[in-house]
């Protein structure tokens, strides 16, 4: 049996619309696609049918990715977390770097979900896991590519 992966809710939602897409919309295509090329006549050197295969098995393997991780999800609300202000997965954490006195907020969310230009960094990540467990006021160490950062925990909400 496979762990669980934890996602979050709008993880779960975002990899539902990419299936539904791809099953609705991209798969219907790449079979045209397919159809058309094989009009065409001789299918040994047609480029075209070789390239609309290609893709179709492109597309059938993502499907089934998207659907075993979506079978292999734990979903979860971080507006139903009860962790005792603890960083936990899903938990939006305020920070301050400890060196630059720069404030900033990231969510811990799933591997998938990781989008740092939108404060979502992966539970994974270096800085995730040295904040799990940790509550507001205490200070993270981190090891950064540029060496040990320090940030402390100003702020973990669950929203």
């Amino acid at each position: 049996m496979m762990n669980k992966t934890p996602l979050t809710i709008e993880g779960s939602e975002k990899l539902r619309a990419e299936l539904r897409h791809l099953k609705s919309v991209e798969r219907p295509k790449i079979i045209a696609a397919i159809a058309e090329a094989r009009s065409h006549g001789d299918l040994s050197e047609n480029a075209e049918y070789d390239a609309a295969k290609e893709r179709q098995a492109f597309i059938e393997g993502r499907i089934k990715e998207v659907e075993l991780k979506l079978a292999n999800a734990q979903i979860i609300d971080p507006k139903q977390l009860d962790a005792d202000g603890r960083c936990v997965f899903g938990a939006t954490v305020d920070l301050e770097d400890q060196d630059s006195g720069d404030a900033v907020s990231y969510q811990i969310v799933g591997e998938d979900e990781a989008d740092i230009k939108a404060g979502k960094i992966s539970v994974n990540s270096p800085i995730a896991r040295a904040l799990i467990g940790k509550c507001a006021g205490d200070v993270a160490q981190v090891q950064a590519p540029g060496g040990l950062r320090e940030y402390e925990v100003l702020d973990v909400r669950y929203e």
